[in-house]
């Protein structure tokens, strides 16, 4: 309760802190300590791990005994008419009974044909199915965030080379407007100016849209309702994976879905017990303490009565035939645990081959991202070389703005790469059931 309490204080401390500053960087830390304990998804899935947790006590398992109390009061008012043997009659109106009556009763199973004890071991698997559930969910929201979180770093980084690009561009027509004042070159190079920081205006403009757009998709999955503003961090850092086949037996043992699958096929098993109990006999318990009395009319043989006292038996009863539900039952629930076992067989496959796609995908990213970062280096150095050249008048208009947009579509690519590297990483350490145990 103490650590709930002390996530919650750290989250708020967090909000706090962000509204605070408009320029507060939202670490990956703070974003997954903010969506944990605000995100809708998570919440929903944490509530109904509270159910399941109910549902698994021993108070759902009918292993306890029942106690019951009943009491209650009748009053009865009549004409009587009395023939007597000899041939008298006697008549009464306004008779009145009066009667009275209280217990306390208690019913105790002693046996069921151990059915109640295969549904408390079902009910114990559900609950750890229900917590694999929402760890599934928590999962699925890590990817989710860090999808839109390195959307917005992305962008981030895209906006600012725009922005550089916007510049540049701004400069060149400076220059060109001051080319054609001074009649060194005609108007076409003017308007080529013009298109250009045109061009790149409308670039910014939609990269700073989707920026905005981004962040509002952020504060949804965070579970913020205010707009705040902030800026998070665009260091990218890979760890150091294992071989495929190590990654193959971890996944085999720790993935969510398998996990959720052997745990399906634990209930089922259960469930096949359970049902079996109706093939045997049932013993319970019952006792009970109870006081009754009553108050009669003249033309009752007694006056009144009052009894109390203590009544205990026991009973044993065997269905011998069930008209075939019992086996029934038996038969449906042993084809469903064969359902449960041709499932994980299907989920293995389906798994070795996600596994295998998202590994090579990563390794493919890796290399593309080293080729990226060699290709910004050379269209940098062209750049500039471009650059030099035609502030000397020695290339067009044309070959600067083609170089520069060069440098702007390889830094663009390297940022994608970058980013969806990651996101493939996150996927792989989902699949080997690591996701959550990373420190981010």
């Amino acid at each position: 309760m103490m650590i709930y309490i002390k996530n919650i204080i750290t989250a708020l401390l967090v909000l706090v802190a962000i509204q605070a500053n408009a320029q507060t960087i939202l670490t990956k830390k703070e974003a997954l300590q903010i969506a944990l304990e605000n995100n809708y998804g998570v919440k929903i899935a944490n509530n109904n791990l509270a159910i399941a947790k109910n549902n698994s006590s021993i108070y759902n398992s009918r292993h306890l005994p029942t106690l019951s109390t009943n009491a209650g009061a009748n009053y009865n008012n009549s004409n009587q008419e009395i023939e007597r043997q000899d041939g008298t009659i006697t008549n009464v109106n306004g008779a009145v009974t009066k009667t009275y009556n209280a217990s306390v009763n208690v019913n105790y199973t002693i046996f069921d044909g151990l059915g109640r004890k295969y549904n408390y071991k079902q009910l114990k698997e559900t609950y750890n199915l229900s917590e694999l559930q929402a760890r599934e969910t928590i999962e699925n929201m890590y990817l989710q965030l860090f999808s839109v979180y390195f959307q917005i770093a992305r962008l981030s980084e895209n906006t600012k080379n725009l922005q550089e690009a916007l510049k540049i561009s701004k400069q060149r027509l400076k220059r060109a407007q001051y080319q054609y004042e001074y009649g060194q070159s005609d108007r076409l190079e003017l308007l080529n100016a013009e298109v250009d920081v045109n061009n790149d205006s409308i670039s910014l403009i939609n990269s700073r849209q989707l920026f905005a757009n981004s962040k509002r998709d952020l504060n949804i999955i965070l579970g913020v309702q205010k707009n705040i503003d902030y800026s998070v961090e665009t260091d990218v850092e890979f760890i150091t994976l294992m071989s495929y086949e190590a990654l193959l037996e971890k996944a085999k043992e720790n993935n969510v879905i398998l996990q959720q699958n052997k745990k399906n096929i634990a209930i089922s098993e259960f469930n096949i017990k359970a049902n079996k109990a109706g093939y045997l006999p049932t013993a319970s318990l019952s006792g009970s303490y109870g006081w009754n009395k009553s108050d009669n009319p003249a033309t009752s043989f007694l006056a009144g009565s009052n009894s109390s006292g203590l009544n205990a038996g026991i009973n044993l009863s065997w269905n011998i035939f069930d008209g075939g539900s019992t086996k029934t039952r038996v038969a449906n629930a042993k084809i469903a645990l064969e359902n449960q076992e041709i499932l994980k067989t299907q989920h293995i496959e389906t798994i070795e081959n996600t596994l295998n796609n998202t590994f090579e995908s990563f390794q493919n990213a890796l290399f593309v991202i080293q080729a990226q970062e060699k290709n910004v280096l050379t269209n940098q150095n062209n750049f500039d070389r471009t650059q030099e050249r035609y502030k000397l008048g020695q290339v067009t208009s044309i070959e600067f703005r083609q170089a520069q947009i060069n440098l702007l579509n390889a830094q663009t690519a390297l940022n994608n790469e970058k980013f969806n590297a990651k996101l493939i990483e996150l996927e792989l350490l989902q699949l080997t059931g690591d996701l959550l145990n990373v420190e981010y």
